[in-house]
């Protein structure tokens, strides 16, 4: 046994820790040396991160019997997933690994009907795939399922949790790992937690944020912003039952739970036990930003947050090691590494995280056929650690927020705000010049800044397009739609297709006469899959519509970048630019083969000399095209033209 802290006091609680988890298990099965084997290993990781919340000694007793327990469920399948992937990993970061998102019931009605589309994924190279919240929430409206009332449960309509643990069999035999939203910021009023609560139970009152007059909550909102302003002002709401103010950051439907009390921790290791026991690969760590509380802040990416999900990532690590964590945090270059881990906790928290800023960059340089602020803010980002990488995504099922900063945009020489509104009213389709179709989401009253949602073929013009009858526009459209799922696959880690952007599927109004969603725009990018189209797109019928176009370039894509080891995500991109406004260039530089890509993000002819392709000379291959050619004195790039050179 080795000791793995120096500090005496915690060499004790980890021996303590050790013979207590010993004690519950059948130590002559070789499933419990293995976990042992682990704790060993991780131990130290768990017990440093709980120590900067929580009083160790009252809290590791009570993980270590939730260790065992959850350990005893899982069954023997699961145990060999665990050793393969110990074996393995990096299997998250592979460059094969293609991530694909949906929702259940738009892409396939319920998890029976998930079964049966396992072959198309399949087909389409996917080995990630991400459902949205399909966990029970509460009735009516829900935030798009993120009110969660019941973590052992699943929506109605989906299935079962037998079902899920069985379509987790079918997919991880397809060779597709699965991936849930587990919402830890908050859960739904109807939760047992806050019905006991309102109950008058002191203990699970005291799971939740509650103040008995106005006197703190009003401290907090002088440093606090209001993430939904529209629909749901303020960050407390009164509630009768409680006879107090509790805290409610995104809805008031939605009672953020309290991370300083460690049964709160105790409760959400055990969800993940149990998650974890149904076959799901990896759990995306909804509103992470937001789970620990201090006075004077915004409340977002205390420190603490750190600590709680390095406790838990070790709690997975040794419960389940085929587990992994997905950051959702959506906040600023300098803060997002903090949830892949930096420091101390370097490489110990999250294993994957959102590039949110990658997306809202991408879209800016389309827009202002510019990409030298694009490279600028892709630099600011620092090194992340090398058993980590980056969730990359054009659209997702949210809106987009616009995140320039007025520093940064103000040392480039342009006004932020105007920046922002600009790239507010194009995606909408109000600038003059701009195809896009997008709508509005959240507006200021104050400044008139709002962000906006919409499919990424309506954003991308091809919508437009389509509708105008405009077969130009349309060529154009498409060819920028491309370049831009180029820049997503070419910059590594897991590039996420969203569902139906294979086939470019436009903006669903229909979401308007559903009561429970029309209020809020950001169902306009949620429409239910068209199995028509996909299905004759997969089979290459119709060679000239739109989503047989996209989804033939989709496949070659896919194809070149599975095929690329310097797309192992444990290499990371360097962004550049030319003389040439509106051409990016990545370098991937790796031991199997460096690659140069070269993007062409304007409607414009644009040329790149020789001597700005560093490291390429004479003849050179592009993957893209799969053709050799030789560069002589530089490139002509057509409008919105990819190249992937070696």
């Amino acid at each position: 046994m080795v000791k793995k802290s120096a500090n005496s006091a915690d060499a004790t609680l980890f021996d303590a820790a050790r013979n207590q988890l010993g004690a519950l298990l059948d130590c002559s099965d070789r499933g419990s040396l293995d976990l042992l084997d682990r704790f060993d290993r991780y131990a130290a990781d768990l017990i440093d991160g709980l120590a900067e919340v929580y009083d160790l000694e009252e809290t590791l007793p009570k993980l270590v019997k939730v260790i065992a327990e959850r350990f005893a469920d899982r069954d023997a399948s699961l145990r060999q997933r665990d050793r393969e992937r110990v074996l393995r990993p990096d299997w998250f970061q592979r460059e094969d690994t293609i991530g694909y998102v949906a929702y259940t019931d738009l892409f396939a009605g319920n998890l029976k009907g998930l079964a049966q589309k396992i072959d198309y994924l399949r087909e389409l190279k996917v080995s990630y795939l991400h459902l949205m919240p399909i966990l029970e929430p509460r009735p009516g409206a829900n935030d798009g399922g993120y009110a969660v009332m019941n973590y052992r449960a699943l929506r109605r309509d989906l299935g079962t949790m037998a079902e899920l643990r069985s379509i987790a069999d079918q997919l991880h035999d397809a060779g597709i790992a699965l991936t849930l939203d587990l919402v830890l910021n908050h859960v739904a009023l109807e939760h047992e937690w806050a019905e006991k609560a309102k109950k008058g139970d002191p203990k699970y009152r005291n799971y939740f944020y509650v103040y008995n007059d106005r006197t703190v909550p009003d401290q907090y909102e002088q440093t606090l912003p209001e993430v939904f302003p529209d629909f749901a002002p303020g960050n407390f709401t009164w509630n009768e039952e409680l006879a107090g103010w509790v805290w409610t950051t995104f809805n008031d439907y939605q009672w953020d739970v309290n991370w300083s009390n460690p049964d709160v921790f105790c409760e959400f290791a055990d969800i993940i036990g149990n998650l974890a026991n149904h076959g799901v690969d990896c759990l995306r760590l909804d509103a992470i930003a937001f789970i620990f509380k201090r006075l004077g802040t915004s409340c977002q990416s205390e420190p603490e947050v750190q600590s709680i999900t390095q406790a838990l990532r070790a709690f997975s690590r040794i419960l389940a090691p085929s587990l992994i964590f997905k950051a959702e945090a959506i906040v600023g270059p300098n803060q997002v590494g903090a949830y892949l881990g930096e420091g101390k906790h370097a490489g110990k928290v999250s294993d994957l995280a959102y590039h949110n800023s990658l997306m809202v960059q991408l879209w800016a340089a389309l827009a202002s056929k510019d990409v030298e602020f694009m490279s600028y803010t892709m630099n600011l980002f620092k090194a992340i650690p090398t058993n980590t990488a980056w969730g990359a995504y054009l659209r997702c099922h949210d809106d987009i927020g616009w995140a320039i900063d007025d520093g940064d945009a103000s040392r480039h020489g342009f006004n932020g705000h105007d920046h922002r509104m600009f790239l507010a009213d194009f995606y909408t389709g109000k600038f003059p010049t701009s195809n896009a179709r997008g709508v509005d989401f959240q507006t200021d009253p104050l400044s008139g800044e709002r962000r906006t949602a919409g499919s990424a073929a309506a954003l991308a013009g091809i919508q437009a397009a389509v509708e105008s009858n405009n077969q130009a526009l349309l060529d154009q459209a498409i060819n920028r739609y491309m370049c831009a799922y180029s820049v997503i696959f070419g910059f590594g880690g897991i590039p996420l297709l969203y569902m139906g952007d294979e086939i470019a599927m436009f903006n669903d109004e229909s979401y308007l006469t559903d009561p429970t969603k029309s209020d809020d725009s950001r169902w306009i990018n949620r429409p239910t899959m068209n199995w028509d189209l996909a299905e004759a797109a997969a089979a290459g019928e119709n060679p000239d519509s739109v989503a047989t176009r996209v989804r033939s370039r989709i496949n070659r894509l896919i194809e070149v970048r599975t095929s690329l080891p310097s797309l192992h995500a444990g290499v990371a991109t360097k962004t550049r630019t030319v003389a040439a406004p509106g051409v990016l260039i990545f370098d991937r530089e790796h031991p199997a083969a460096n690659i140069t890509q070269v993007y062409n993000l304007t409607d414009e002819t644009r040329w790149v000399s020789r001597a700005e392709l560093a490291g390429l000379a004479g003849n050179v291959y592009d993957h893209i095209t799969d053709k050799n050619f030789n560069l002589g004195a530089g490139i002509e790039l057509h409008p919105y033209q990819v190249l992937w050179l070696s």
